[in-house]
């Protein structure tokens, strides 16, 4: 198994240049730098992942951790209400989910018919960068695949339109069938790709060091791309990444990945969905 605890190297990540700068303010920046930046490392980035066939692009420090500082203390002291929801088949096994709070929801009310308004609202900003983000990675992560089977309707900017199929925030903890949720591709396969964001240690409904998850799992697993074995043959790689506030996961549609367990403290992430029009 690879680990990779610093996500990419040339951290921290930022956004395209190609869209207005209102993510990017010195009063309050949704992000941790300048545009250009951003489009320079998720283009390098998704370089290099398909030299090793990976469908999928860590990048650290994405979204500036301050600015997510700024979210959290509404979010853990009020607005975050966990919601059971049951799935068909269970997600990665576990039929009756319960640590998830869903901003957002499927047609038809999947997996809940009562999504948590309030929270969106209060996360609006973070999760229209998120769509940006997200249009300009998958440019570039389908723009040397066949056209035939990547064709998807464009802005006027060249970026992919998208939009939000699914978005919950989690907080996983150590219990049980509460710390991780193991291996899975996300949506059955029923979404073009999506973001997992991960956010701060929660240092505002108790202190650091009871609620850190330092040195106590965490992070992210995924097979995908491929390696030589040690007799020469190519299999499946496993990357593990120690994933920290403000790195952000780019995911391709049925790429297998999990939230590695905790046992201790509580961790958070922010998960969208997502569709590409055709």
């Amino acid at each position: 198994m690879k680990k990779e605890d610093n996500c990419e190297s040339e951290n921290p990540t930022r956004r395209d240049p190609t869209h207005t700068h209102r993510h990017y303010t010195m009063n309050n920046p949704i992000l941790s730098a300048p545009p250009e930046e951003t489009n320079s490392l998720i283009a390098k980035g998704v370089i290099r992942a398909k030299l090793s066939k990976r469908r999928h692009l860590v990048l650290s420090r994405t979204i500036s951790p301050e600015y997510l500082d700024s979210l959290m203390p509404d979010i853990v002291t009020s607005l975050f209400q966990p919601q059971s929801v049951t799935y068909n088949g269970g997600v990665a096994n576990i039929k009756n989910w319960k640590i998830s709070c869903y901003l957002e929801v499927m047609d038809g009310g999947i997996p809940c018919t009562n999504p948590n308004t309030p929270l969106r609202g209060h996360c609006s900003e973070l999760l229209n960068a998120c769509n940006e983000l997200f249009a300009h990675w998958y440019r570039q992560q389908q723009g040397c695949n066949d056209p035939k089977t990547s064709r998807y309707k464009k802005d006027e900017n060249g970026n992919p339109i998208v939009s939000r199929l699914m978005t919950f925030i989690t907080r996983y903890t150590p219990a049980p069938d509460e710390n991780a949720l193991l291996k899975h591709v996300d949506g059955a396969g029923k979404v073009d790709g999506s973001v997992v964001v991960a956010l701060p240690i929660d240092r505002w409904s108790a202190t650091q060091e009871e609620n850190s998850f330092e040195g106590h799992g965490g992070g992210l697993t995924f097979w995908d791309g491929v390696k030589l074995s040690g007799d020469g043959k190519r299999v499946t790689d496993e990357i593990k990444y120690d994933t920290r506030s403000g790195d952000v996961a780019f995911i391709d549609k049925m790429v297998w990945h999990q939230a590695n367990p905790i046992t201790k403290g509580t961790r958070w992430a922010l998960v969208i969905f997502y569709k590409v029009e055709r």
